[in-house]
């Protein structure tokens, strides 16, 4: 007998506009129908999506998210981010679709994440199945911290500003052999450019 399997059902205002963004990423369409209502089934990567049309539905107000569990982070999202260079001309980390880079995640307990955040505002998360690496909390500079921090602000939440300012003022205090000042480098620049991009 084959194990329950769960299928994500997730809203849009318009199927049409969800299935070339899925399909540039490697996804195929298993079922599709605009009447009697909206609906498109969509497979790829070993794990299924479903969307329904719902009027009025705008990708700021939405809420809806689902996680996906993976062996590791890394493939899944190179091959994702290729789909979605080829398909914008650059990888989206602003506004809607955008991606997020594979992170440990202080608020999953140290797993590694990131997000895809799809045409209608949905949040598809993906995680590394089982437990991350971090450094424990007492060895981490504060610099360190406010990585992680930030982090969650940006790519958790989608609160890139917070994360911005978070980040910025823990950079202005590091000293400058900070073990955490490549990666906070790193995470300001990302977050700057989404900035610019919004």
């Amino acid at each position: 007998m084959p194990p329950p399997q769960t299928v994500p059902l997730l809203p849009c205002a318009d199927i049409d506009e969800i299935e070339p963004f899925f399909a540039a990423m490697g996804f195929r369409t298993t079922f599709r129908q605009h009447r009697p209502y909206a609906c498109l089934a969509l497979h790829g990567h070993g794990f299924d999506l479903q969307y329904y049309g719902l009027d009025g539905h705008v990708p700021e107000a939405s809420h809806s998210s689902c996680l996906v569990i993976v062996d590791d982070t890394g493939p899944i999202w190179d091959e994702l981010a290729a789909g979605l260079r080829q398909a914008y001309g650059r990888l989206p980390v602003a506004g809607f679709p955008r991606i997020t880079r594979p992170r440990p995640r202080k608020n999953a307990d140290g797993v590694t994440g990131f997000s895809l955040v799809d045409p209608a505002g949905n949040w598809i998360r993906f995680f590394h199945r089982g437990r991350g690496a971090p450094a424990p909390a007492a060895e981490l500079s504060r610099l360190g911290e406010a990585v992680q921090n930030a982090v969650v602000l940006a790519d958790s939440k989608g609160d890139e500003a917070q994360a911005l300012k978070v980040l910025q003022g823990a950079l202005r205090r590091a000293p400058a052999d900070d073990p955490a000042l490549e990666d906070a480098r790193e995470l300001l620049a990302e977050l700057e450019e989404r900035q610019v991009e919004r």
